[in-house]
């Protein structure tokens, strides 16, 4: 018998290599090539067109089954997720170690089977007792939740299916479940993809909601084959900075909601904390303002987060070649916007080391920011606060025009509830709201005659 040929599956794109090599041949990326266990050698008269069991079809206006979602007790969480557990849903949540992932599954496992819900909670990670330890610290001791520590998927089934459907599984995590069908160690691209696919279809059939939790690589995605994130009918992302005590839990895919809704938690002494107003993490919360600062109405799906960002222009005296330093927005949006306020508007940053935040280590992915940014480069450079009380949302083009953006009615009503009063934006952008005055901006040269001569 000849002896099987080793393979390597790239945990990036999934392609298939038969020697090991640093970097993968079809996407670049480095170090992805896992070794996979054999391809299955099928014959070529093997036929699958005839010895089936036929399967049934259903009208696609059919009266089917009223599916009811389920609340997890915590409205950040119910936000993101849409409105609630699905069930027979599958949802996959990834993020960096230590961020929180093992804790707000364990507030939510324990809202749910406080509401009368039965939870099944799986570490592959800790002991029975780590969990139980964290459980008493974060005050969730006496919730009635069947924790077990296992890595067997096997065992794992087998012991569901000889109980009643919970409300809800969570697998902490997927990269440590091992099938005993097939080859490979724990977290390697087949036994992930084989593990899931049975949880999954576990969770198809018996109508329980299944939550599986992913380790990240270095680069912040999910660790494992991609396909993973295919196969499930949620992918979320909890965010956040270590040094920073918010956390973001946004939602990347979600075949029963909106896509890039958000939920925002605190992390504090007892867990977890929801924060409703996610504005006010943000704001720096002064009162008199100070150049280089300029306030920005952000989407965030459809709910509106007021940031703050901060720009520091600072003029060399030597000939040495100026930084350019980026925290929490796109560092070659920013060399854009410093090109067109050289070309358009006159203003000199080739000289001058140019610092951009975004304050609270939130990360900014709305183009509707540019004004916001421009405004705050442009005060800093003049060293001349903004109009206190005011925001800054629009679109800038190469031409050094302010473009409109979406959602400017949300964006202004926000900021009418927190005290905004006047809001510097494209003329066409939504409708007027009685609290926030219109300052209309169409030409980024205008704004820079604007800020230079704010008395």
């Amino acid at each position: 018998m000849a002896k099987p040929k080793r393979r390597y599956v790239c945990s990036a794109c999934g392609s298939v290599s038969f020697r090991w090599q640093g970097q993968c041949a079809d996407c670049g990326e480095w170090n992805t090539l896992t070794e996979d266990a054999p391809q299955t050698v099928f014959s070529a008269k093997h036929d699958l067109s005839s010895g089936g069991r036929a399967i049934m079809f259903e009208p696609l206006d059919g009266v089917g089954e009223v599916l009811q979602r389920r609340s997890t007790g915590l409205a950040e969480f119910d936000r993101a997720l849409g409105g609630g557990l699905v069930p027979g849903s599958a949802i996959l949540m990834g993020g960096d170690p230590g961020i929180g992932k093992s804790t707000l599954l364990l507030q939510a496992a324990a809202r749910i089977a406080g509401a009368g819900g039965a939870v099944v909670y799986i570490s592959g990670e800790e002991a029975a007792g780590q969990v139980r330890l964290r459980a008493e610290r974060l005050g969730l001791g006496k919730a009635p939740v069947r924790l077990a520590s296992a890595t067997s998927v096997r065992d794992i089934l087998t012991t569901l299916g000889e109980m009643d459907p919970p409300a809800l599984v969570v697998i902490d995590s997927i990269q440590t479940m091992h099938s005993d069908q097939i080859e490979g160690a724990p977290g390697t691209v087949s036994q992930v993809r084989g593990c899931a696919f049975e949880l999954i279809r576990y969770a198809k059939q018996s109508g329980a909601a299944l939550v599986l939790v992913g380790h990240v690589t270095k680069d912040g995605t999910i660790a494992g084959p991609r396909v993973l994130e295919h196969m499930v009918d949620v992918v979320m992302a909890f965010e956040g900075e270590r040094s920073h005590q918010y956390r973001i839990l946004r939602s990347l895919k979600n075949r029963f909601g909106p896509v890039d809704e958000i939920g925002v938690f605190a992390m504090a002494g007892a867990g977890l904390e929801e924060v409703s107003n996610p504005s006010s993490l943000f704001l720096s919360g002064r009162d008199d303002p100070v150049p280089g600062s300029a306030v920005f109405p952000a989407m965030e799906g459809t709910r509106p987060v007021l940031v703050e960002i901060q720009a520091l222009i600072v003029r060399l005296q030597s000939g040495a070649t100026p930084r350019r330093a980026v925290v929490g927005w796109d560092s070659g949006r920013l060399a854009m916007l410093l090109a067109v306020l050289e070309a358009r508007c006159g203003l000199n940053f080739s000289s001058a080391e140019v610092y951009l935040n975004v304050a609270g280590g939130y990360r900014l992915a709305d183009p509707a920011a540019d004004l916001a940014v421009a405004a705050a480069l442009v005060s800093g450079l003049a060293d001349k606060p903004l109009p206190s009380g005011s925001i800054w949302f629009g679109e800038v083009s190469l031409a050094g025009e302010v473009r409109p953006v979406a959602h400017a009615g949300i964006r202004l009503r926000e900021a009418g509830k927190l005290g905004f009063a006047d809001a510097y934006a494209p003329l066409e952008s939504g409708s007027d709201v009685p609290d926030v005055r219109r300052h209309a901006v169409t030409m980024l040269a205008r704004l820079v005659d604007r800020v230079v001569g704010e008395p």
